[in-house]
């Protein structure tokens, strides 16, 4: 993670060297590096405070460094966003592939009813429909009539 800020001379008190951590991690994030995640621990190796003085001494800093993680969280790196598409890509695909295997089902049962009403009438079907008379219909509307 890199040296702990000095705690002699210019590093000054734990509160002062907490803040220096602080603007040191978020200088990390910004330059978008392969940075840690900005933690309590990390902010803490790198200040050289315990973490109990960070959350009992410090609530302003700790404050401020859940500032920088919900910042964080809110701008996803573009490998996030990546994923983050293609998940909703997968979960449009999965709900389409439901819907279609729904429409395969149900006209793979109409055709079978279909079937099953056409072999049990056969002949009589064939008879009933030589008595309609047929009519074909235009394109435009026209009726056009005539016979099989």
């Amino acid at each position: 993670m890199g040296a702990a800020i000095s705690r002699n001379g210019r590093g000054g008190n734990a509160a002062s060297r907490l803040r220096e951590a602080l603007s040191e991690l978020n200088r990390r994030l910004a330059s978008g590096g392969a940075a840690a995640a900005p933690t309590a621990k990390a902010l803490c190796d790198l200040a050289g405070v315990s973490r109990n003085a960070l959350y009992r001494y410090h609530p302003a800093v700790l404050y401020e460094l859940h500032k920088l993680q919900r910042r964080r969280h809110r701008e996803p790196s573009p490998a996030r966003q990546d994923l983050q598409r293609l998940r909703n890509e997968n979960e449009d695909l999965r709900s389409r592939l439901a819907k279609l295997a729904a429409l395969v089902d149900h006209y793979f049962a109409a055709w079978q009813e279909a079937s099953k009403h056409t072999a049990r009438g056969g002949p009589a079907l064939a008879e009933y429909r030589s008595k309609l008379p047929s009519k074909v219909v235009g394109i435009r509307g026209q009726t056009v009539c005539g016979n099989r």
